[in-house]
């Protein structure tokens, strides 16, 4: 049996942890959640443990219990949080080789101004920056907006044919919306810039591009007017849970992050991914596909269960996830990644149920055991994003040969 390659690992921040009564631990500093240098803290926790990038969590309303996301009218947990992109572009002087992935909710957005972000933080890093592609049916959000609004309805409802009707016209929106933005970034000809003060000549005009697009949602004419991003094209990524979320990873993104519970399950979902990405006529380009889980990591056994136990006491329920939550040791959780890597996976986005505790765990624990094993980096190998995850700088799709 051939010895599969090394592991990628990224890490999900989200406030203080993704447990809603992480900001309650006495080592947690909810007091600096809204300061760069709490930030700045994390990322370079992450960017020690060799991982291959973070992603930073957002939203265009308060953070609510409720499936519809309106307020919830609770006071015990973390409410309110800063802009995921501009968190990333403050970070990013002060880190050197992790990868900075913001979350953009897309759907209320537009595509020219994301477009514009992520090229200027792909320049600020370095070569370092993707984001992540979310779709939202919030009445909530799309209220901030008055542009349009969505049906209420239940999560329950999502079979029932108006409501997958309107996700999948949403999904499609969002293929669209990362087409508009990869269109734009390549807008610029890589050497459009000519810069020469003899002559006067700052551009080539011949290598800047119109891009238009019409879709059933946007009609952009371009060109950007940022210049194409060093890596050419910054990371996209998506979450997924199930076959229209999929197909728009097949689509449109070159990670996908998705939620078995088991290895079975690995299975049946890389099968299902690779099959639209077949579909997309993308059988041949890479598609990392990328397992999410919640973790609770404690060196001593019964400990992390023990405080999984506790934070659920705190808040007032016990805590559930759309992904599979870890509660264990490191060796345990190595032994999980290498046993769902076997069954499909490339990668996983492991999401720190408590911070600093179970980030430092990732990357102080977890890091070396799986260097131990091979299985993982002891050194950083690129000083891009893409190149950390063996992906090619494209080519530019108007640029003529």
């Amino acid at each position: 049996m051939s010895t599969p390659p090394p592991l990628h690992l990224a890490a999900a921040l989200d406030g203080t942890g993704w447990h809603p009564a992480a900001w309650r631990e006495p080592d947690a500093r909810a007091d600096e959640l809204f300061i760069a240098r709490y930030w700045t803290d994390l990322v370079r926790e992450a960017e020690r443990g060799l991982l291959d990038f973070v992603t930073i969590e957002d939203s265009l309303s308060w953070q609510s219990s409720r499936f519809d996301g309106r307020p919830d009218g609770r006071t015990d947990r973390v409410r309110g949080r800063l802009d995921a992109v501009l968190i990333a572009a403050r970070v990013a002087p002060h880190t050197s080789r992790v990868g900075l992935v913001p979350t953009v909710r897309v759907t209320p957005t537009e595509p020219f101004h994301i477009a514009k972000a992520i090229a200027t933080l792909d320049y600020v890093s370095m070569g370092r920056a993707g984001w992540r592609v979310q779709v939202s049916a919030s009445r909530a959000e799309a209220g901030h907006f008055g542009r349009r609004d969505f049906p209420a309805f239940r999560f329950a409802d999502h079979d029932q044919p108006p409501i997958a009707e309107l996700i999948r016209d949403l999904f499609d929106e969002a293929a669209d919306y990362v087409e508009v933005v990869r269109r734009l970034w390549d807008s610029w000809e890589d050497d459009a810039e000519i810069r020469d003060a003899a002559t006067g000549r700052f551009i080539d005009r011949d290598k800047l591009h119109y891009i238009d697009f019409v879709g059933k949602g946007f009609s952009v004419r371009g060109p950007s007017i940022t210049p194409r991003p060093p890596q050419g094209q910054p990371l996209v990524t998506a979450l997924a849970h199930a076959t229209v979320p999929y197909r728009l990873a097949a689509r449109a993104a070159d990670v996908v992050y998705v939620t078995p519970q088991d290895a079975e399950q690995v299975r049946g979902i890389e099968q299902e991914v690779r099959a639209e990405q077949a579909a997309a006529g993308r059988a041949d380009e890479p598609l990392h596909i990328f397992g999410d889980l919640v973790v609770f990591l404690d060196v001593d056994p019964g400990r992390a269960a023990d405080r999984r136990g506790r934070l659920d006491s705190l808040a007032g329920a016990g805590y559930a996830s759309d992904a599979l939550i870890f509660t264990g040791t490191p060796p345990e959780l190595a032994d999980l990644l290498q046993e769902w890597q076997q069954a499909g996976l490339t990668g996983f986005r492991l999401r720190p149920a408590a911070i600093p505790h179970d980030l430092e765990a990732i990357t102080r624990l977890l890091v070396p055991e799986l260097a131990r094993r091979g299985a993982f980096r002891d050194e950083y190998e690129a000083d891009t994003l893409l190149g950390l995850l063996g992906l090619p700088r494209p080519a530019n799709r108007y640029a003529t040969v």
